[in-house]
This record gives structure tokens, sequence and C-alpha cells, in this order.
């Protein structure tokens, strides 16, 4: 898990569209704390703050603490409402966990060990079937990625989720030993690759018109 990020938060004590637009013209952005079954909390947070970790892809799997009013709160980012001009965050809501909190988090896949991996080396593809993992975990638990390796992997084969195992407190939703990624056959052949395929072609070709002539002659014989 990555190392929390700090934000200090100022307390909102009305809610509603004229205050928030209020709140995002003084250069903060409106946000909620709810949940671990207490009153949800209205917050604001700095907008450049919030907008530079709002940037980082793996914002919502990592855990934020809260520094409101000399109390520490730590929340996971669990939805931002985007501006549909600038696509700025324009409202975020932060869910307080706690040592028992579950919940379901993507996880991006990760592969390593190219340069040992005959089927690309032979000119095959790496077709990544899922570029994101569904698990089920603690917050502290989030893994920031799913490492595969493709060492000794040739065109054909596949990667099934079972090839890994999962951190601890990390589970998957499904039981089923899905695909992860497959090396594929080249799409595109190489110009030797054409050589043969075209000289292939013009044998066919060949062939195919010498049998028709020797049936035409076979046919006027008869005659």
């Amino acid at each position: 898990m990555a190392e929390q990020a700090l934000v200090v938060a100022e307390l909102r004590e009305r809610a509603g569209k004229g205050m928030a637009r209020a709140t995002r013209r003084s250069g903060r952005t409106p946000a909620v704390i709810y949940g671990d079954k207490k009153e949800p909390v209205m917050i604001s947070v700095d907008s450049k703050e919030l907008g530079r970790l709002a940037n980082n892809p793996a914002f919502f799997n990592h855990l934020v603490k809260v520094q409101l009013n000399g109390e520490s709160h730590e929340v996971l980012p669990r939805d931002v409402q985007l501006d549909p001009v600038s696509d700025r965050p324009i409202h975020v809501d932060f869910l307080r966990i706690s040592p028992t909190t579950r919940i379901t988090v993507m996880v991006p896949s990760e592969f390593i060990g190219h340069e040992k991996c005959p089927g690309l080396r032979r000119g095959g593809v790496l077709n990544v079937v899922r570029r994101e993992i569904e698990l089920r975990c603690t917050p502290r638990a989030i893994p920031e990625k799913l490492t595969f390796s493709l060492e000794g992997l040739d065109i054909g084969a596949a990667i099934h989720i079972n090839a890994i195992t999962l951190p601890e407190g990390v589970s998957m939703l499904t039981q089923r030993n899905f695909t992860v990624a497959t090396i594929a056959a080249p799409t595109v052949m190489t110009v030797e690759d054409e050589k043969v395929a075209a000289a292939g072609a013009a044998a066919a070709a060949a062939a195919s018109a010498a049998d028709a002539a020797k049936k035409e002659t076979e046919k006027n014989e008869k005659k």
C-alpha cells in the first residue's frame, strides 16, 4: 500500500448548490466523509491539492488521511464528480474505514519478463484480456498492482489468475480461474514469411492451372 496522503479539510456548515458554488469560487472543493455507521460530515478541501491527488490513476485505491479541526479521519476516495467542461473535480465522497471494512476495488495488471518470453521473441504478441482485476479486500490490504511473469511462455500460452498468489486479506469475487492474458500469434508477417506465402500461392495457382489444362486435354482426346 502506498504512503497515505494528508489533506487538510475545513468544515462546511451548510449544503446546497449555492454554497457549493461559493466554496468552489474560494478555491476549495466540496466533499463529504461518510460510512462506518457514523453521521456524514460535510467538508471542503483545497482544489489544487485534490486535483493533484485525483490525477493519480490509483486515486481510488489509496488511503487518505483527512485532518479536520485537529481530528484525523482515515478515508478512501469512492466517488468524484467532474466538471463536464474542465474535467476538474467538483465534489468528492470519502469513505471512513475501520479494521473490519471490506471493499471492492479494481487493481491494474502488470506483466514482467518480456525478454525471457520465447513467444514474444518469436514475434508473438501479448494480448491482455484483463487490464484490471476486481478484488475484495480491506483498505489497508489493497495491492498497488498484480504482477504476472511471462518467462518461459510460448505462442498460444495463456496466463490465468491462479498463476499468482494474492496477498493476505485479498480475495477474488469469483472462484473461476479466468484468463488474464495470452501470447498470440503475430498479426503481421515478416518479409520472409510474405515471400514464403507468395511462393506457396504461386505454386498453388500453377498446379491449379496445370490440372485444368490436363482435364481439358483429356476432354478433347475423348471426342
